[in-house]
């Protein structure tokens, strides 16, 4: 059951899609809804991907794919169509030039985390622009990440990581990782007898043991973000 946003968000693609054989940008789909930001787009757009409704298209700027149509949205077209779908066999090909991956959503920072001991994290709230291929289906969030911990898995000092909200992950993925309900830390997961262990990308950390009662999944990396200066 789609609500009244998704299933408008879901006909204009499909439309769009009919009309030009592009999907329309984050700006357009924003603009179209009434929405007062991106990030309410992006929403929507991973609810109706996780519901299988539409797919993202990798390595693509603005390729939505619509996998189905609820069953009273009905277009000029019978079929979903895809971005680089032909008309039909009589009509001519038309070749349209890749445009720039430039849809920027704001998700929000929550402050610090630690890659080497555990500091306390997610202290204030503010935002920061991401662009939206960085971010798959899901509600993210994004941290600085303070320590040399990680470096070995390619994580530095002052990077941001995106963070996809979730309380479960599995063994070898980098989690976002609360302990005691006080103090978080990004590192790889792994599990054994009851226990939890964070496990640091550099030789010169040892992993940090405690009983799986004492730390919670705060979310699992997505992506990272980085400042040259």
């Amino acid at each position: 059951m789609l609500t009244a946003k998704q299933h408008e968000l879901i006909r204009f693609i499909q439309q769009r899609l009919e009309d030009t054989g592009i999907s329309p940008s984050f700006e357009e789909m924003k603009e179209a809804l009434d929405l007062k930001s991106k990030s309410g787009v992006h929403r929507l757009i991973s609810a109706l991907e996780e519901r299988g409704f539409i797919r993202r298209l990798p390595n693509r700027a603005r390729a939505l794919e619509v996998v189905k149509l609820p069953e009273d949205a009905v277009t000029g077209s019978d079929k979903p169509s895809a971005a680089n779908d032909l008309v039909g066999a009589a009509m001519p090909t038309k070749t349209v030039a890749p445009e720039p991956a430039n849809d920027i959503i704001d998700v929000p920072l929550h402050g610090r985390i630690a890659t080497g001991a555990p500091i306390e994290a997610i202290e204030g709230q503010s935002s920061m622009p991401v662009p939206a291929a960085l971010l798959g289906p899901g509600e993210h969030y994004a941290l600085e990440v303070s320590g040399d911990s990680m470096i070995e898995a390619g994580i530095f000092d002052g990077d941001f990581a995106l963070v996809k909200r979730t309380d479960s992950a599995r063994d070898g993925e980098i989690v976002v990782a609360l302990v005691d309900n006080e103090e978080a830390t990004l590192k790889y997961l792994r599990k054994d007898a009851g226990r939890v262990i964070l496990d640091p990308a550099n030789g010169a950390y040892d992993p940090q043991v405690y009983d799986a009662h004492r730390v919670q999944v705060q979310g699992k990396l997505a992506g990272l973000l980085r400042r040259y200066h």
